[in-house]
Order: structure tokens, then C-alpha cells, then sequence
């Protein structure tokens, strides 16, 4: 009979010890969600089970630009002559009776010319003639053209040099940034990149956002890699900046590394980010209370649209059942998001036998000294 006594004030002070607040971690489930049913709420909690999976994809993306990108598309395989362009004129002539040269001079050199604003140049004898838009071949054939009419035994010859509206620049993330002359209308980001000598391997998933005309898009390396009808053409005057992913997510709790996560791809599900953050802890963690806590911002909740109950929610992921673990895949990481591992409650009541065993060891100790 004493024993049973004693075997009862032993369980009763292991269920008192339990509920004694004990060192650990983080929470129990429990704790942190407790009153997500209660009208006065200040946060929204979701199981993310297969049926709630399409409702989510129709809830705004946090934590992100959201920029679109534009598809490739194709163009002139020569340059073509815009304002502010260079072109250097040289004008041939062996006759010995030529208007333009000397006896003991076979060429004229007209030297450079900048393209005007209205896409024209000027040449002595002719005036003013446009070659905006053309190939230097083309314009080259037009000035011959024109210059046959005055001087029948003259040859042009044009070069050109890209100007700010043929050309394009290439900012950071690269080996050589700087700015480069389109070699034809053609010209592609990744064309331009490997211009450059290639991304830097020191960038974490880097990102492209190519500014044209006061609009900036979007994209990965990547996406650019591994789907080429997005290797976008090049306009002049466009400007590509290579830059490193700055979206990141935390990890607390019973969990493998508690620290703040960069997104290693474009996309990170909640099985991802569990296998970024180590897992769990085998001893520590309640593989059914992994918790994901975001918060929308007031826009998100906006009458009529689709969305979330509260500005601050929690999303619950069992991870112990088949359709928990395939919705973890199926559930996108957003930038900010805190991936907390809640303490497994059986936890607690392991560290009071801890305790319990030492305590008796001790006592027996000291009874036989």
C-alpha cells in the first residue's frame, strides 16, 4: 500500500512539474495558437490541408516586387543607325580630274559625324541626308547614291560607332560591367551577360531586372536559363542590373538552425524551407505543430477579394499524415515568413523524469554516506 502511495505522489508531482513552466526552445502548439476561435482574435489560423491549397493561390504574394517580365522576340541581324550614333565617312576618288580630291590624293576623309536628333548627317555637296533607321550598308548606299549624282567616279566608305541609343548598359553582379554597343538588333540579356564574363558565383539565385523606358521587369538567371523563349531582346538605351535575391525567411524553435534563410530558387515550398532549416529536432519538436506565421499587409483584406480573415496569420502543417506532407510541397514560402517548430509536449514530461531521476540519484546518494 505504501507503495502505491507513493507510486501516486510520484505521477501526481510529475503532472505539477509538467505544468510548471520548463526550459525549452520554443512553445507547445497549443500555447501559441490558443484562442484562434475566439471572436476578440487578433490573428487568423489555417490548416493547410489539400482543400485549402486553392484558396490560398488566389491571396495576394507578399514580401516580393512582383515584376513581369517580357518575352524574346526576334529582330535585325545588322545594326541599325540611331540618333546619336557615330559614323566616320571616307569618300574615294581616282579620277585626276575629281571635284573632291587633289592629284596626289586618292581619298577624302570627312572624319566623324553624329547623327542629329532627326536622325540625319550632313555631307559637303549633298546637304542633309536622314539614315536613321537603315544598316549602315543601307546608309552607305544611299550617301553613294547621292554622291554619284555630283561626282560619278566617287566611293563611300562608313563605319559606325554605337551611340547611347545603340548601345546598353550593364550594372553589377557581373564580371565587367560597363556599357556595350548592340552588335545587332538581335542582342539578348543573356547575349549581353556573357559579355560581361558571366553572373558572379557570390550571388545567391541571382536576379535580372532589366529598366527601359522608366519601367523596370523582372526575372531570375534561372528562369532565363532553363525556359529560352524569355531571353528578351535588348532595346538601346536599356539597362540590365544583375543583383543578388534578397528575400529571406526565418526559422525558430525546435528546429534544425534557428537563423534567417536566403531563398536558395525562385519558388520555396514548406518542405524546402524544413529541409533548409536542417528539420526538425527528433527530440524536441512536435511534428504536428509545425507553424508558419506571415503577416498581410491591411490591402490584403480588402472587401470583395479573396484573402486572408486577419492581417496576422498562422498556417498549421502536420507533417505525421500523407496529406500534410504533400501539401507542405504544394504550400509557398513567402519573403519575411517565420517557420516555427512548436516543442513537442511529450518533451516536457521527459525532462520531468529527467529532473525526478536525478533528484532521487542524489537522494540515494546521500542516504548511504
Amino acid at each position: 500500500m505504501t507503495q502505491i502511495a507513493r507510486l501516486i505522489g510520484f505521477l501526481g508531482l510529475c503532472v505539477v512539474l509538467a505544468a510548471c513552466s520548463l526550459p525549452r526552445g520554443a512553445g507547445v502548439e497549443r500555447e501559441i495558437i490558443g484562442g484562434a476561435d475566439d471572436a476578440g482574435a487578433d490573428f487568423a489560423l489555417y490548416p493547410v490541408t489539400r482543400a485549402f491549397l486553392p484558396t490560398l493561390e488566389e491571396w495576394p504574394i507578399i514580401g516580393e516586387a512582383g515584376l513581369s517580365w517580357i518575352t524574346a522576340s526576334q529582330g535585325s541581324r545588322q545594326q541599325i543607325i540611331s540618333p546619336g550614333d557615330t559614323v566616320t565617312i571616307t569618300i574615294w576618288d581616282s579620277n585626276e580630274n575629281s571635284l573632291l580630291t587633289s592629284d596626289e590624293q586618292r581619298f577624302v576623309p570627312l572624319g566623324e559625324m553624329r547623327v542629329a536628333a532627326n536622325g540625319s548627317i550632313f555631307m559637303p555637296y549633298i546637304g542633309s541626308v536622314r539614315v536613321s533607321g537603315m544598316s549602315p550598308q543601307a546608309a552607305r548606299q544611299r550617301l553613294q547614291t547621292e554622291m554619284e549624282a555630283i561626282v560619278p567616279s566617287a566611293q563611300v566608305q562608313l563605319s559606325m560607332d554605337a551611340g547611347r541609343y545603340n548601345s546598353v548598359d550593364l550594372v553589377g553582379g557581373v564580371a565587367q560591367p560597363g556599357n556595350y554597343p548592340m552588335p545587332d538588333m538581335s542582342y539578348t540579356v543573356l547575349s549581353l551577360i556573357s559579355e560581361g564574363g558571366g553572373v558572379s558565383t557570390s550571388l545567391n539565385n541571382p536576379q535580372i531586372r532589366l529598366m527601359r523606358h522608366g519601367q523596370i521587369f523582372g526575372t531570375s538567371i534561372n528562369r532565363l536559363y532553363s525556359e529560352p523563349h524569355l531571353d528578351t531582346r535588348l532595346h538601346g538605351g536599356d539597362r540590365v542590373i544583375v543583383e543578388n535575391d534578397d528575400r529571406y525567411f526565418l526559422s525558430l524553435g525546435a528546429a534544425g538552425t534557428q537563423a534567417q534563410h536566403l531563398f536558395p530558387q525562385d519558388s520555396v515550398s514548406a518542405l524546402d524551407a524544413i529541409s533548409i532549416i536542417g528539420g526538425v529536432s527528433a527530440t524536441r519538436a512536435d511534428p504536428e505543430g509545425i507553424l508558419i506565421l506571415r503577416e498581410y499587409p491591411d490591402s490584403a483584406l480588402r472587401a470583395g477579394e479573396r484573402g486572408p480573415r486577419q492581417e496576422r496569420v498562422v498556417f498549421t502543417l502536420d507533417l505525421t499524415t500523407a496529406d500534410g506532407l504533400f501539401s507542405a510541397r504544394h504550400f509557398r514560402i513567402q519573403s519575411g515568413d517565420l517557420v516555427l517548430a512548436t516543442e513537442s509536449p511529450v518533451s516536457s514530461v521527459q525532462t520531468v523524469f529527467s529532473l525526478l531521476g536525478s533528484v532521487f540519484g542524489l537522494a540515494r546518494s546521500a542516504g548511504s554516506l
